[in-house]
């Protein structure tokens, strides 16, 4: 199970990471990773006491996890790497999306920060519709991630604005959902709740899923999840936007 408010369970057939932009700098994943590694094998190699050592560890006795859970389940993938760091072999991808096209019963969401390897391997995998794809927005430096994002022929394309560092500008054409936060965990760097309105006013005149993740903090937990005294928990609709894509050509009948 996981305390992320917007999926269920989260999957990880993938370990270990390297940081690549100002959205990385307090990394839970990496915190997380340095407190299992002595007791989980597959965060041995991949961190120490100073954080990621750049290795990848493909997690092969998690792969077919999915398969064996018959409740219909949102799973956030690789909560804990990067599907399309460099690091990973596209034929493990192609793995991972086997499993994915194989549960129709479960919606899966990727989040990758690598928009660039997303985009030039997107073409080679199979985009069924329980597949939603984000990258990661945490200030206006990296909003050249949605344009490649938006060349992926997935049913649902989605952002996540955390941790939100800055004021963001969002072309959010064939954008579906949107997410927004603060930082937590140590050493939090406190956010603007005017950046995150600013978002929120893009998504309501887009007619796009707004979902407010948190103030942050300290913990996760400590600036609650109100924005202007309201919670904001609203999630894309599925069926219309694959169908939106369906029309667009972008996914094949």
């Amino acid at each position: 199970m996981t305390s992320i408010e917007w999926t269920e369970l989260t999957w990880n057939p993938i370990t270990g990471c390297t940081k690549i932009s100002p959205g990385c700098a307090n990394c839970y994943a990496e915190r997380n990773a340095k407190r299992m590694r002595t007791s989980v094998p597959q965060y041995r190699n991949v961190v120490n006491s100073q954080g990621w050592t750049g290795k990848i560890e493909l997690v092969e006795s998690k792969l077919l996890e999915p398969l064996h859970r018959q409740q219909p389940t949102m799973y956030f993938v690789n909560s804990m790497s990067d599907l399309f760091h460099k690091g990973v072999p596209i034929e493990f991808i192609k793995e991972v999306f086997k499993v994915m096209n194989k549960t129709p019963r479960h919606t899966y969401q990727i989040l990758t920060k690598r928009s660039k390897r997303l985009k030039e391997i997107a073409p080679q995998l199979d985009w069924s519709a329980n597949i939603w794809m984000g990258v990661s927005v945490e200030n206006q430096n990296t909003v050249h991630r949605v344009n490649y994002l938006r060349e992926v022929p997935c049913a649902v394309r989605f952002l996540s604005c955390e941790p939100l560092l800055g004021s963001l500008q969002l072309d959010l054409q064939d954008i579906h959902w949107v997410i927004a936060g603060g930082e937590s965990g140590p050493g939090f760097r406190e956010m603007n709740l005017d950046w995150a309105r600013e978002i929120r006013d893009q998504c309501v005149y887009s007619g796009v899923a707004f979902f407010f993740k948190q103030v942050g903090g300290r913990t996760s937990k400590t600036g609650g999840r109100l924005l202007d005294d309201r919670t904001w928990s609203e999630m894309p609709s599925v069926q219309n936007s694959f169908q939106r894509q369906k029309n667009l050509g972008g996914i094949p009948p």
